[in-house]
């Protein structure tokens, strides 16, 4: 197993990556003397997040689970690892924008939240290949509020809020639907 994340580590490290920005250190740092004079700009987006936790086509599993966590009414410990299609529609057939990379820690003991800690990577269209990195808390309420931190590609810098809201839920079938609305300051 050593052996085979080594091997991916040096491949990823080698091998350019899709729906990656392709500028190199020179490029970033033009970027970075222009900037001064870059006006802020605000961008909205709208997306429809898919996380399948259960039965065919997984985009989400369990990591790690606290040994207290089968007792928790909470889930609390409970850490899985997403790879989730951002879609434009609720359908989930249609197009797809991007994904969510990253986790999700139920983090609540007392009550049911998460930590929030993913990528928006954006996959086609005008912001194919940049990212926006969401770090936060997200509680079981009706309306979310979580952080943008930061972004690559067009969102260089990048600060806003995601507000996510949950369209659906069905622990049989082990799918959410979760509708989200960003609003990001980038140059």
């Amino acid at each position: 197993m050593e052996k085979l994340a080594a091997f991916v580590m040096i491949f990823l490290v080698a091998m350019p990556m899709g729906h990656c920005i392709s500028e190199g250190p020179e490029e970033v740092d033009e970027w970075f003397n222009k900037l001064p004079d870059a006006k802020e700009k605000i961008t909205k987006l709208h997306f429809f997040f898919h996380d399948r936790f259960a039965g065919k086509n997984v985009t989400a599993v369990r990591v790690a689970r606290a040994t207290s966590t089968a007792k928790s009414s909470t889930f609390f410990g409970l850490i899985f690892v997403m790879d989730d299609p951002l879609t434009e529609r609720m359908n989930p057939t249609s197009k797809e924008l991007g994904r969510a990379q990253g986790l999700y820690a139920f983090s609540g003991r007392d009550e049911l939240s998460l930590l929030m800690a993913f990528n928006l990577v954006f996959t086609s269209g005008e912001y194919n290949g940049s990212t926006l990195t969401v770090l936060g808390r997200n509680p079981a309420v009706p309306h979310r509020e979580m952080p943008i931190i930061g972004g690559s590609g067009v969102f260089r810098l990048a600060r806003g809020v995601a507000s996510a809201q949950l369209r659906s839920f069905n622990m049989t079938t082990g799918k959410a639907l979760i509708e989200y609305n960003v609003v990001v300051i980038h140059y």
